[in-house]
């Protein structure tokens, strides 16, 4: 018995593309139980993230505000005490929310005892109940694995660390770890250890997969499942000499971007990377997302064995994406929708959503969304603080008036380069930001200090040709910017009005 009251499963998938999964049309995708998901609620295809990298777009699901609003602009930045966070809300509610992963998150030294030391950086947001903690430097997880007779040392990256990560094999060798103890299946065991405990009470558990987030290296045997072949060309010019004229924030990342970020022991910049390695690449990633689809399919059928799918919603998005070769750059960087479109499915059990099952939103929708949607199906009401709205009318088969018809998100680049972008680009570090507003026509960026972009995505869908000063899209230049300052203005912090 779980005494009348829901339970929650909120899935969050580090670094995951919308268009990797199977249910979103990918060609190389091994997600049958995240496509069996999709099949059971709804898929809501136009879902982005607020921010990159981790920290500003976690803060964003957590308190329900875009970037402006929050102000975590990396992952160093703490989330500011007086805004209250989805743990603490479903505490209101009665909840004991359960973590297993992490949150990219740092509390408000200014709400700490003066006397309290300076927390970790990747501390874990205050209000969870912790499970399995992958935080930070991921030293509970090596605890654990030398205690299934690793050697290992305090850097997680080291276990990848190979010389023949790059070679003239059609795919990157296999990760020297077995499949039972990768990081993503004690993640896996962790939530079912917990589901076990929490038998016959209402629970919400945040699941939280680290893969498929660098190092690009898949364990068997999930490193050979994807063939190279069939891994699509990346987005992007012919050149890298196209991409760096589009903008001076393009050719800073071109020109600084290192591919040993994204793949250990890769030599040289990303742009460089040749195109049979970043098929390679691919192939690794969509492998690890490939381990995830499997333990999260034994997360799904404990539920469906245990009877508790008939009382659980379950949400499954990602904190952001991932270039994977696009506009010849890895990882998640700059203004690109490769970095921002993440996938997001909502399944919930009630009888009232039956008609909406296997289907496809085509509205707009965002991370801000996640926190309002939980809050509502739980009964409660959304506060001032939230940004967005709830997701829930659309799994009834309706589309809440007034709903947005574009997507926004927001990144701060003062970091890049090791923090040289300020001086490289010649602004000041507060300045090194930018938002983008895209709807089904026209993506808009505005810079704090560097000059606009603007995109004709019916005949530029991918995002190549800046049209801000063409005398023929002068109108759509200025009514993209008007509507980015009505977006601004509508979300100014409103807690205290």
């Amino acid at each position: 018995m779980n005494h009348g009251r829901p339970n929650v499963l909120l899935v969050v998938i580090d670094q995951l593309r919308a268009d990797a999964l199977g249910c979103m049309g990918s060609p190389c995708a091994h997600t049958p139980n995240i496509d069996r998901l999709a099949r059971r609620g709804v898929l809501f295809a136009r879902h982005h993230a607020q921010g990159a990298p981790c920290g500003p777009s976690r803060a964003s699901m957590a308190t329900g505000q875009y970037q402006m609003s929050h102000r975590v602009v990396n992952n160093e930045t703490p989330t500011a005490a007086h805004l209250k966070t989805l743990p603490w809300f479903l505490r209101e509610a009665g909840y004991e929310p359960a973590l297993v992963g992490y949150t990219t998150t740092l509390p408000d030294l200014r709400a700490l005892h003066p006397g309290l030391a300076r927390p970790r950086t990747h501390s874990i947001a205050a209000g969870w109940d912790v499970v399995r903690d992958f935080e930070g430097d991921r030293r509970h997880y090596l605890a654990w694995l030398s205690g299934q007779g690793y050697s290992v040392g305090p850097d997680y990256a080291e276990l990848f660390r190979c010389a023949e990560t790059v070679g003239d094999a059609s795919r990157f060798p296999a990760a020297p770890i077995a499949a039972e103890h990768t990081d993503t299946a004690w993640c896996a065991d962790g939530a079912l250890d917990y589901l076990r405990v929490r038998a016959g009470r209402p629970w919400f558990l945040q699941l939280g997969f680290f893969r498929p987030h660098p190092p690009f290296m898949a364990t068997a045997p999930f490193d050979a499942l994807i063939d190279p072949g069939r891994i699509p060309p990346p987005v992007r010019a012919a050149s890298v000499a196209h991409e760096a004229a589009v903008h001076p924030l393009n050719r800073l990342l071109l020109e600084t971007l290192r591919a040993g970020t994204s793949v250990t022991g890769m030599a040289g910049l990303s742009c460089d990377v040749s195109p049979d390695d970043l098929r390679r690449i691919a192939a690794a990633y969509h492998g690890l997302l490939a381990e995830v689809d499997h333990h999260l399919g034994r997360v799904l059928d404990h539920l469906d064995a245990t009877g508790q799918s008939d009382h659980t919603l379950v949400i499954l998005t990602s904190d952001h994406a991932e270039q994977l070769g696009d506009h010849h750059l890895l990882s998640k960087r700059g203004y690109y929708p490769s970095s921002y479109h993440v996938p997001c499915i909502v399944a919930d059990p009630r009888r009232e959503a039956d008609a909406t099952r296997g289907s496809t939103v085509t509205a707009f929708s965002e991370n801000v969304d996640l926190l309002p949607t939980i809050l509502d199906w739980l009964g409660q009401p959304i506060p001032e603080q939230c940004d967005g709205r709830s997701l829930l009318a659309f799994l009834r088969g309706a589309v809440p008036s007034g709903w947005r018809r574009e997507a926004r998100w927001e990144y701060d680049f003062r970091d890049l380069a090791g923090g040289k972008a300020p001086l490289l680009l010649g602004i000041a570090r507060h300045q090194c930001s930018l938002a983008v507003i895209r709807d089904a026509d026209y993506a808009y960026v505005h810079f704090a200090a560097l000059p606009p972009l603007l995109f004709d995505l019916r005949q530029d869908p991918a995002w190549l040709v800046n049209r801000a000063d063409d005398p023929a899209l002068r109108d759509v230049a200025l009514d993209m910017a008007r509507r980015m300052l009505d977006w601004r203005l509508a979300h100014a912090d409103r807690t205290l009005t």
